[in-house]
């Protein structure tokens, strides 16, 4: 008797939901800090700015490269969503038995899923607006152009939503994927998943915490700086027409 082929499709896509969501969870990480480079000085932003639009390197700027870089994030992003979509409710009705029987259960790792379902869920929409904003405007990036764009274009509020919801979602998943995987598993499994959920509040409050230090800061600038010149900004040390 012929045995029966075994489907590996769904652990490859589980797989490579794995993969993506750690590429994208390291990439979120050094995102907010970056972005946190403007709570040393505008001309750390500035030089931050410009290291990823190649100035280092070519010596000039090529913001093309942000959209690059911002388009290659967005497509990680969706295959991500994508794959993850398999796993969501069908309907209102199955989101509502769901629910209540992860409160029933009282299960934490469970109400930690349903959490990233839910962040996730916003981050979709939100998460790109923002990738494809960095791929179509990429030179507006910057101590002022950021600025402007928080306060003038108002877009702090959806920058707040999309903080609190991709941190959190970001962090979850590295717990998850942490446990799923069994990276530096212990003898006593409870005790390393106890550790592993101190890790993850400890680095959501300090990310979150980190992110709106960095908005209050945009805020602060946009709200001070007079924006009628035109000018972007202009570096105390590196000299460019562009900026």
């Amino acid at each position: 008797m012929k045995q029966e082929k075994l489907d590996k499709t769904p652990a490859r896509l589980d797989f490579t939901q794995s993969i993506t969501g750690l590429i994208l969870a390291i990439f979120i990480m050094g995102h907010i800090l970056f972005e946190a480079s403007i709570l040393i000085s505008k001309e750390m932003m500035y030089k931050v700015t410009i290291m990823f639009e190649g100035y280092y390197f070519f010596g000039e700027t090529y913001p093309g490269i942000v959209s690059f870089l911002a388009g290659a994030i967005f497509v990680i992003f969706i295959v991500h969503a994508a794959i993850a979509l398999r796993k969501f409710p069908d309907n209102y009705r199955q989101h509502k038995t769901m629910k209540k029987h992860a409160l029933g259960m009282k299960h934490e790792d469970t109400s930690l899923w349903l959490i990233q379902l839910s962040t996730g869920f916003i981050m979709f929409f939100i998460g790109s607006v923002h990738l494809y904003m960095m791929m179509s405007e990429p030179s507006d990036i910057g101590p002022y152009a950021s600025s402007h764009r928080v306060v003038h274009e108002m877009l702090a509020p959806l920058y707040i939503l999309l903080l609190f919801s991709v941190i959190t979602h970001a962090f979850i998943g590295l717990y998850r994927l942490a446990l799923k995987w069994g990276f530096m598993e212990g003898k006593n499994t409870k005790v390393s998943r106890a550790r592993y959920k101190v890790l993850m509040r400890i680095f959501i409050v300090v990310y979150i915490l980190l992110g709106m230090a960095s908005l209050a800061k945009y805020i602060s600038i946009g709200l001070e700086h007079d924006f009628s010149d035109g000018v972007k900004y202009k570096s105390k040390t590196i000299k460019m027409e562009n900026h």
